[in-house]
């Protein structure tokens, strides 16, 4: 195998086939096949890695390895700035392991050797950094020298193009050393270093534009990324604008469900064994759990947002009947008594009365009309009960029941009911705020939800994110909705977010209608639905016992005391 020097040195020719009586050809041909191969092996490797770390470094190994320098960086073009400027994100040093580098921007300008090559798309082959000639725009920074003591000879910097023609970032290679294994320093740098070749210059370009492309790829798959990231932040805020009452509900079912997904995929024995969640498995999980309420934008903002069972406007209008009614039996009151005096004209109130039948004829119909009020009040107070959405018992209902045949007279004189037949449903619904006609509405949100999610050209490996959404309210035992589905059905990634979902529902305290409640008495609701074949008892345990809602932030009082006595 030859040196570092040797193998670039020599002129490589075309040679088809290997030429058995000629030694050095042989030995040329094999260095050849040694490099394409290698080349090969580099172009498959970026082609595969995805990650930007990763691949910048997977750049800078392969040529140090292919050059033997000892040293390198890799900078990429910011532009996103109105002042572009250079990101040092990648540095190698064989020479100095254990000098630790961080990321940090230098201003893009052809006063130092990578700005020049970023600007002018220009290669710089220099044989000695410190001996550059004058007449030059670019320095070396020789401050990188004196902090580590080390000495920069020999530097080759290359611009990475896209295929635009545009230097999207910069490899800069440091020290060529005539052999690998050789430890550059300050004091032998000039006898284990030499310049770089053209021929290495033409092999690092090459591999420069393979990397850019592969740069490029990365750049574009993680915009594409920040784009869906966006859109669904962006669609988070609609629901919540549309729905104030659940504010933060998809993000801390988003965080619930992403941390049992975890938790199940590093489940070693049992049935859950078997489940594993790839990194990008997750992401999905985790746009499905924000997005499981988009379809609310659907429903009708008054269903959405309300609150008890009857609408506002609705018990503004009843509370003016009462009212009415209440003035009316005012009316018919004094009417009556306008009525008795006038039948009997002829009565006059003496001081030395004691008793006069006449004046305890008018305070019978006063005392007649308190009992009324006093009873429309009753009807009043009942109504407002029944009005919260809370489980009625057998005697509201019975009283609300006899409210329902109460009629009052209108201003044109008409009796008119007191409560309309479409409020009394309302009121007579015994458990919640919503009628069926409005649950089924609001249980539409599903659909809407998935009929938008699977308009969105998901990439392939997000295309699951309408179906786990579209199952988020189905139960094991096809009680569910919208579909019904079977247990078998139902996806694993839905199934896992019904007890997040449902979890939050529970011990959310931003409910006008509802107050929070504690993880435990939440935890038994879970296992209510579980022990029915409802949701997965295997998912449930392990968010249990793993805690997965400490994600939240919340914890179990049980414990909270134990630690305490």
């Amino acid at each position: 195998m030859y040196s570092c020097e040797e193998r670039s040195d020599r002129t490589v020719k075309h040679t088809p086939i290997r030429v058995l009586n000629n030694p050095d050809l042989n030995q040329e041909y094999d260095t050849r096949a040694e490099l394409v191969e290698q080349l090969l092996d580099i172009g498959a490797a970026l082609s595969s890695t995805y990650d930007l770390g990763e691949l910048l470094t997977l750049i800078l190994t392969k040529s140090r390895e292919i050059t033997c320098s000892d040293a390198g960086s890799v900078y990429l073009v910011d532009r996103r700035d109105e002042v572009p400027k250079l990101l040092f994100k990648v540095a190698q040093n064989a020479s100095r392991p254990n000098v630790s580098f961080r990321e940090f921007a230098i201003p893009l300008t052809r006063q130092s050797l990578s700005g020049y090559v970023a600007l002018t798309g220009e290669s710089l082959n220099i044989p000695d950094a410190y001996n550059l000639p004058p007449n030059v725009p670019y320095q070396l920074e020789q401050s990188f020298d004196r902090d580590i003591s080390y000495y920069t000879r020999s530097v080759m910097v290359l611009p990475m193009q896209n295929r635009e023609g545009e230097t999207i970032g910069v490899v800069q290679l440091i020290n060529r050393k005539i052999e690998p294994e050789l430890t550059v320093s300050a004091d032998n740098a000039l006898e284990v270093t030499q310049p770089y070749s053209e021929w290495e210059e033409r092999v690092v370009r090459s591999l420069a534009s393979q990397a850019a492309i592969s740069i490029e790829r990365n750049q574009l798959q993680e915009s594409i990324e920040n784009l869906f990231e966006g859109f669904v932040k962006a669609s988070v805020q609609v629901i919540e604008a549309r729905d104030p009452c659940t504010y933060g509900h998809s993000e801390r079912v988003a965080e619930l469900t992403v941390r049992l997904s975890q938790e199940a995929k590093n489940v070693t024995s049992g049935s859950l064994r078997e489940i594993h969640f790839s990194d990008r498995q997750i992401q999905e999980i985790r746009y499905a759990a924000l997005l499981h309420d988009f379809g609310k934008v659907g429903v009708p903002e008054a269903i959405l947002i309300k609150q008890k069972k009857l609408y506002p406007g609705q018990l503004e209008v009843i509370r003016h009947r009462f009212a009415l009614a209440k003035r009316t039996l005012e009316m018919e009151c004094a009417q009556n008594k306008y009525r008795y005096l006038i039948e009997h004209p002829a009565h006059r109130h003496q001081e030395t009365e004691t008793s006069c039948p006449h004046c305890q004829a008018l305070q019978e119909r006063d005392k007649q009309l308190e009992k009324s009020i006093e009873h429309l009040d009753k009807h009043w107070n009942l109504l407002l009960e029944a009005n919260e959405p809370r489980i009625l018992a057998e005697e509201p209902l019975a009283r609300l029941r006899e409210l329902s045949q109460y009629t009052y007279k209108d201003v044109d004189g008409q009796l008119k009911p007191l409560i309309t037949p479409e409020e009394m449903a309302q009121l007579l619904v015994t458990k919640g705020n919503l009628t069926p006609e409005e649950r089924l509405s609001i249980e539409y949100h599903v659909t809407h939800t998935y009929e938008f999610l699977k308009r969105i050209p998901w990439t392939g490996d997000l295309k699951e994110v309408p179906t786990i959404a579209y199952g988020h309210h189905e139960k094991l035992d096809g009680s569910g909705y919208p579909r019904g589905l079977s247990q078998a059905e139902i996806p694993i990634q839905a199934q896992i977010m019904t007890i997040a979902d449902i979890y939050d529902a529970l011990t959310a305290g931003d409910r006008p209608y509802k107050r929070g409640l504690p993880v435990e008495a939440a935890i038994a609701i879970l296992r209510q639905e579980a022990g029915q074949n409802k949701i997965n008892s295997e998912f449930l345990d392990l968010f249990e016992h793993r805690q997965v809602f400490s994600v939240l932030g919340h914890s179990l009082e049980k414990e909270v005391e134990l630690e305490t006595a």
